[in-house]
């Protein structure tokens, strides 16, 4: 098979690969439908995380099932199948817990930018969808993999509950799909901090009803002018920079909550949020905990998360996708093997 091979900053290739084979019982090995490009994959091509050696990139996908171990139960050959970008076994304390992305016995993939894949703890990791799906359906279903997932885990994090006033910094595909799950979450104030004409029009569809495009003390200003001067109650971080970071404590209330979700790059002024009473909690999103419900919303089409994705290539033309990303020219890039 093919797929892409990070060599250093900027080198992305498309090139051979051993196929993938079944090596524990509880494996799968699945023909990719979609992947795509994250965000946090930018860090390697950007240079900011080290590539020491050629390295298999990427963690998103949806594809059908070719072979399964003896020990799989639950999905079969010739599913249609999403998983998260972390695999689990969805039985250990961890998991039990709701708490995946932290599996006692789980880990990442081998390169997801590729034809095939192997996936350990199919069982775990895996979910079949209840039919082969109609082909605009696939960005929404990939979208499940991670930023969907991540969005809304940030959401929970935050403690979004009904009628919250809610602040996403960030308008990548994370962010973007955290203003979709607070309005899932039935916030009344939805708060997209965006600088850029097309990721605030996707904004405003998924729910959100004010764009901020200021950043620092006007920004801060904005949001506290349309929270009744306090600030907001829950604040979704979405990039992981430390100006962003310090961004999201400025626009939370006192008493608020902040859901980090951004790789993070920088740190946060602990002993002001201790005296004002501020709340942190987020990571990687356990997808797999989410799952269930997000697939049911997507193949009940009553959420649309696929629009994050504008750019649509041949898994062929990935280091296009990455360059595309890299220069803003593209919010997210999906790839069709």
């Amino acid at each position: 098979m093919r797929g892409a091979i990070i060599h250093a900053a900027g080198d992305v290739r498309f090139e051979d690969r051993p196929d993938p084979v079944i090596v524990e019982p509880t494996d799968a090995v699945i023909r990719t439908v979609a992947a795509c490009v994250c965000g946090s994959d930018l860090w390697r091509y950007r240079g900011i995380s080290a590539v020491p050696k050629p390295t298999p990139i990427g963690h998103e996908y949806v594809g059908i099932v070719e072979a399964v171990g003896d020990a799989v139960t639950t999905v079969k050959p010739g599913d249609f199948v999403v998983g998260g970008f972390l695999h689990s076994d969805n039985t250990c304390a961890l998991c039990r817990k709701g708490m995946h992305a932290s599996c006692q016995h789980g880990g990442g993939f081998d390169g997801c930018q590729a034809e095939m894949i192997r996936i350990p703890n199919a069982d775990g990791t895996l979910l079949a969808t209840p039919g082969q799906p109609d082909a605009d359906l696939i960005p929404s279903l990939l979208a499940l993999s991670d930023v969907m997932c991540t969005g809304w885990h940030g959401a929970i994090s935050a403690g979004v509950t009904e009628g919250s006033s809610v602040v996403v910094v960030g308008d990548g595909a994370v962010g973007l799909s955290a203003v979709l799950a607070a309005a899932q979450l039935r916030a009344t104030t939805i708060i997209a901090m965006s600088r850029h004409a097309d990721r605030q029009r996707i904004a405003t569809e998924f729910g959100a009803t004010h764009l901020v495009a200021e950043r620092g003390e006007a920004g801060v200003a904005a949001v506290k002018n349309l929270t009744g001067g306090i600030g907001a109650d829950a604040v979704i971080e979405c990039v992981g920079t430390e100006d962003a970071r310090l961004q999201a404590v400025d626009c939370v209330r006192d008493g608020g909550m902040i859901g980090l979700l951004g790789v993070p790059h920088g740190d946060l002024p602990v002993d002001s949020l201790f005296w004002r009473n501020v709340g942190l909690k987020g990571g990687p999103a356990p997808v797999r905990a989410y799952l269930p419900h997000l697939l049911d919303l997507v193949w009940r089409r009553e959420i649309n998360p696929g629009r994050v994705f504008d750019l649509d290539l041949p898994l062929s033309e990935v280091a296009e996708a990455y360059a595309a990303m890299d220069e803003r020219r593209s919010i997210k890039a999906l790839l069709r093997p």
